[in-house]
């Protein structure tokens, strides 16, 4: 009989919301291992540089950390341009064969840009504002696209709203949403 391979962790919706001057990144807290849930309110979320910069990470929890560290190394070394230490982390993300092993996504905003970073050397910012990523980043992507637009909903808002959406439909999120804001300066 073949080995058998390690049990996947599914474990995570984050999503990023541009609205108006405000940005937030809310994340689920449900961390999966095969069928079962093995915490329902983990942290997905955190402040960089000095607390003007959001993470949020999907993937292996110690290969998230090392990368949030690698990032802070790089904001300090790139004075706090969220662009430049994005593009010097995939790179080296891509290129050392240690970071080529972490399996991770990553969504990085401060005031100016919201970017997707992967391990594939990928810095993306998308057009509207918005990323989804992880098991269920897809649906509350789906669902800020829809809800962004209504008067009166601010990022909090619309953010809140897209992660109930996908905690509904995705098994490996649930309600248990942390959401960190900038606010406009």
């Amino acid at each position: 009989m073949p080995p058998t391979e390690p049990t996947p962790w599914h474990a995570t919706t984050i999503l990023c919301v541009r609205k108006g001057d405000a940005v937030v990144i809310a994340g689920d807290g449900q961390v999966s291992m095969g069928d079962t849930v093995v915490k329902a309110n983990a942290c997905k979320i955190r402040r960089l540089g000095d607390g003007r910069i959001l993470a949020g990470f999907a993937g292996a929890t110690a290969d998230a950390f090392t990368l949030f560290e690698r990032l802070e190394a790089k904001l300090e070394r790139h004075a706090g341009q969220l662009t430049r230490a994005c593009v010097e982390l995939a790179k080296d993300w891509r290129t050392d064969r240690y970071l080529r092993r972490l399996e991770a996504l990553m969504a990085v905003a401060d005031r100016s840009a919201s970017l997707m970073v992967s391990g594939t050397g990928d810095v993306l910012e998308p057009d509207d504002g918005l990323i989804g990523i992880g098991s269920g980043g897809n649906y509350a992507l789906a669902a800020a696209r829809a809800l962004i637009d209504i008067d009166g909903l601010d990022a909090e808002a619309v953010a809140r709203k897209a992660m109930a959406v996908a905690a509904n439909i995705c098994v490996y999120t649930n309600e248990s949403v942390s959401v960190e804001k900038l606010d406009p300066e």
